[in-house]
């Protein structure tokens, strides 16, 4: 099967949402992605970091939820993200980030509100010397999301972005960037048609080193969000022969995925942060998951082969 006939069909069952309700109320689903995401509630992922940083990894917390419809909804996220941040800094401990959705916020149906919300999740983050990074979700938004990140990085330090090396128009994207900022850079996990991402692995590749380069050589800090040793080890080598600092460049993984390099980079001295999921709204972010790396569906089958 081709990783473009996979995505598809990952794209196909997250939008069923009968399927949605079968993973969510079973006991296997719930236990192949307890792998994925540590808990529902900020406890568990606030324990998660406490047993990252054991082994010298640092964390970056991800409320699980988007695409909210509701001001309500909209409030009740942004208080739930200051709540982590509040949890940050009373863990004195700790390196931890917050990553937001804007959709979350109420991007989707309202800018205004998505914006005083976001003020106040990005005034908490710099009273508790927090990182806030805004992700940058499916094609549709990406331009409104890089014009919200614009605004609010004109009046705060303590923010950053999310770019996706997939996507055909990233390189103009992240010419258009005010100086100096903080960038997550993916490879992309949304279903995007040919027109607008790079269907090939190649190309996609390509791209994220070409990104990444330029970026550098931009003068912003780039966190390298991929699970491909070969990107991983050609940023720590391109860093390296650039005398860039590590202040300026770090390595990112995702929560239960290829924890073997986690730790490897960690001990070869590299920075590395893993961003940790928490809350009941799992699904789609599973799927995602599923589409980025089809090898985690063996996950999924040796669970099922060992819960029969």
């Amino acid at each position: 099967m081709t990783r473009s006939v996979f995505r598809s069909l990952v794209g196909w069952a997250t939008s069923r949402p009968w399927l949605k309700r079968f993973a969510t109320k079973t006991s296997f689903g719930n236990a192949v992605a307890s792998r994925f995401v540590p808990g529902d509630t900020l406890d568990s992922a606030m324990a998660a970091a406490r047993a990252l940083r054991a082994g010298g990894i640092s964390a970056v917390l991800g409320l699980l939820g988007e695409n909210v419809t509701s001001p309500g909804r909209a409030v009740a996220a942004a208080d739930a993200y200051i709540r982590s941040m509040e949890r940050i800094r009373e863990e004195v401990d700790l390196d931890c980030s917050v990553s937001v959705k804007l959709t979350d916020l109420g991007l989707g149906f309202s800018r205004a509100l998505c914006m005083s919300e976001l003020e106040r999740v990005v005034g908490s983050a710099e009273r508790s010397g927090t990182l806030v990074t805004i992700d940058m979700e499916g094609s549709t938004y990406v331009d409104r999301t890089l014009n919200v990140f614009r605004d609010v990085s004109s009046r705060h330090e303590r923010i950053g972005i999310c770019l996706q090396a997939s996507l055909r128009r990233t390189p103009g994207d992240l010419e258009t960037l005010p100086a100096e900022c903080v960038v997550r850079l993916v490879k992309g996990a949304y279903l995007e048609s040919p027109e607008i991402a790079f269907p090939k692995r190649r190309d996609v590749d390509a791209a994220f080193v070409r990104c990444f380069v330029s970026l550098l050589a931009r003068g912003h800090t780039v966190h390298v969000a991929t699970h491909d040793p070969r990107l991983l080890e050609g940023a720590c080598r391109t860093a390296e022969r650039h005398g860039v600092p590590w202040s300026r460049v770090e390595l990112q993984m995702l929560y239960g995925v290829r924890r073997d390099l986690q730790t490897r980079f960690t001990r070869q001295g590299y920075p590395v942060r893993v961003y940790v999921p928490y809350g009941d709204d799992w699904y789609p972010y599973l799927a995602r998951r599923l589409a980025e790396r089809p090898a985690n569906m063996w996950f999924f089958l040796s669970n099922l082969v060992r819960m029969r």
